[in-house]
């Protein structure tokens, strides 16, 4: 199964006021594995930056005067979406400020169905508890030193690993048979993924254990 980790930061909160993405990160998933694909990219928002928004992820009106507008990477984007299921967390603020994104480029909405917030996921196993990113991250023990500001990167390489220990899958299996073997070797290498390793018993141990077997038996049958 496909899924992708979303995240966006904004130039404030509310729509209503006209605020806008300057950040889209995302990580696929492969059942609940990193791949080696990511989309990433700064956007010129065509406004200016609260001073709220600015103390969150750092990014200055001049950090994105000259990056691309929305509508140049919209079907980039959608592209790499497409047919996955897609994990945010807090999903209503994310798709409500892609769906304006989208309505403005001319593209349709992102379809509910195959969305899953994980802080509705938080809240069903951590009722009354707090549950934001850093909150879960300190709960699962998962390191977020990288965090000093709210980057949609950094925010889906921690949120992937929440989202794998709040469906209690801490150590997908890998399905080799279903993998080359360059992406056999990269899911194997790669630091960030979760994998149970299988050790195969030798033939001489084998031989071994089955003459352990035959003399445990004769033993107990003769006693």
């Amino acid at each position: 199964m496909l899924e992708v980790v979303l995240d966006t930061e904004t130039t404030g909160l509310s729509l209503k006021d006209g605020h806008r993405i300057v950040e889209i990160g995302c990580i696929e998933l492969n059942n609940q594995i990193p791949t080696s694909k990511k989309f990433h990219c700064y956007l010129n928002p065509e406004r200016k930056v609260s001073e709220k928004a600015l103390e969150v992820h750092g990014y200055t009106d001049d950090f994105l005067s000259d990056k691309k507008k929305f509508k140049e990477i919209a079907d980039k984007f959608l592209n790499f979406i497409k047919n996955k299921k897609l994990i945010i967390h807090n999903a209503e603020f994310d798709l409500g400020h892609l769906d304006n994104e989208l309505i403005i480029a001319g593209r349709d909405k992102i379809n509910r169905d195959n969305v899953v917030d994980t802080l509705e996921l938080a809240r069903d196993k951590f009722p009354g508890s707090a549950i934001n990113l850093d909150a879960l991250c300190k709960k699962f023990r998962i390191d977020n030193s990288k965090r000093s500001h709210h980057t949609a990167l950094i925010d889906c390489e921690l949120l992937s690993k929440v989202y794998i220990n709040l469906i209690d899958q801490r150590e997908p299996s890998l399905n080799l048979y279903n993998h080359n073997e360059k992406n056999e070797n990269f899911y194997l290498n790669n630091s960030n993924s979760y994998y149970k390793k299988v050790v195969k018993p030798s033939a001489q141990e084998i031989e071994l254990h089955k003459k352990f077997l035959k003399k445990s038996l004769k033993k107990n049958f003769f006693s």
